[in-house]
């Protein structure tokens, strides 16, 4: 079968498969989740995705599924579906994360914001009287050496929630923690990389009511930085996927539940808490560079 046709066979079984999966999971859906809207992102952003041709239409359905279960936009970069290998692998944006703060935290928010700190630059946290505060007083056109960051998660109510971070902490959360400790934005932008780094850090401080068991699992599942900080949510009746349909496409027949329950039961060393080995690490930080790279050469689609 030519390249082309393969392609657009994967993309229509992909297509069937997340409709169907999408109507058997609706009650697991945001509430104003939008299916026509998001039906077409995925298939514009499938579309321009690389080996899209060699990949399982099930397993590529699952992972647009779990951008579903968030209300994240893959089209507006809050959400990625990356390839590697012959699969996809689902990780979300700090865009996407400050949104779902935004929407599902508890305690209204009103901004959210991270800055990083640099050497000259006047950092201030205090507790008077029991309440926190911070004060940041950046010298102007400050280019000193990185020396941390924080982040900042301001309520409607007035209070506030931070958290701060140093460049050493920092350094060490992405060796230990990051699926892409060498991907281009930790090389070539690690400013933004330590915002990015605290804002997530901050994020999972926020206490947050999701509509449904499915939301909170693929949150805690799906960051691109791991904190392993989280407590495993209850068995939901809307686990189990029906994989009892014949696609008829060239690509390797992969079984998920088995692969994703070996990865369950595998107690991770506690030195190297990524989902990858050193090896697998550094490509995948590579298929990241590798799709994430036309947007920064041509700009938010």
């Amino acid at each position: 079968m030519a390249k082309t046709d393969q392609k657009q066979l994967v993309l229509s079984k992909s297509y069937e498969k997340l409709e169907e999966f999408l109507q058997s999971k609706s009650e697991a859906l945001p509430k104003d989740f939008n299916q026509t809207r998001f039906l077409q992102n995925c298939m514009t952003v499938l579309q321009e995705t690389k080996n899209i041709e060699k990949m399982n239409p099930i397993s590529v359905s699952r992972t647009m599924l779990k951008g579903a279960f968030l209300g994240l936009d893959f089209f507006n970069r809050e959400c990625y579906a990356i390839p590697y290998g012959t699969q996809l692998t689902f990780i979300t944006d700090y865009k996407g994360e400050i949104k779902l703060a935004k929407k599902y935290s508890s305690n209204p928010i009103q901004d959210i914001y991270a800055k990083v700190v640099r050497e000259g630059d006047k950092f201030e946290e205090k507790i008077t009287d029991g309440k926190q505060s911070i004060n940041f007083e950046p010298k102007p056109f400050n280019d000193g050496n990185i020396i941390g960051a924080f982040a900042v998660c301001l309520y409607r109510d007035g209070s506030m929630l931070y958290e701060t971070m140093s460049k050493k902490e920092i350094e060490g959360i992405r060796d230990k923690f990051s699926k892409m400790p060498n991907s281009m934005m930790w090389k070539d932008t690690p400013g933004e990389a330590y915002k990015k780094t605290t804002l997530k850090r901050l994020c999972k401080m926020i206490p947050l009511n999701f509509d449904s068991y499915e939301q909170a699992k693929t949150f805690d599942e799906s960051s691109e930085m791991e904190f392993d900080n989280h407590k495993q949510p209850e068995k939901s009746p809307y686990d189990d996927f029906s994989d009892d349909e014949s696609i008829d496409v060239d690509y390797e027949e992969v079984n998920e539940e088995e692969t994703e329950e070996k990865q369950d039961n595998k107690k991770p060393d506690k030195k190297q808490a990524s989902m990858f080995d050193d090896e697998d690490d550094e490509e995948f930080a590579k298929a990241v560079d590798e799709h994430l790279e036309k947007y920064d050469t041509n700009g938010d689609k």
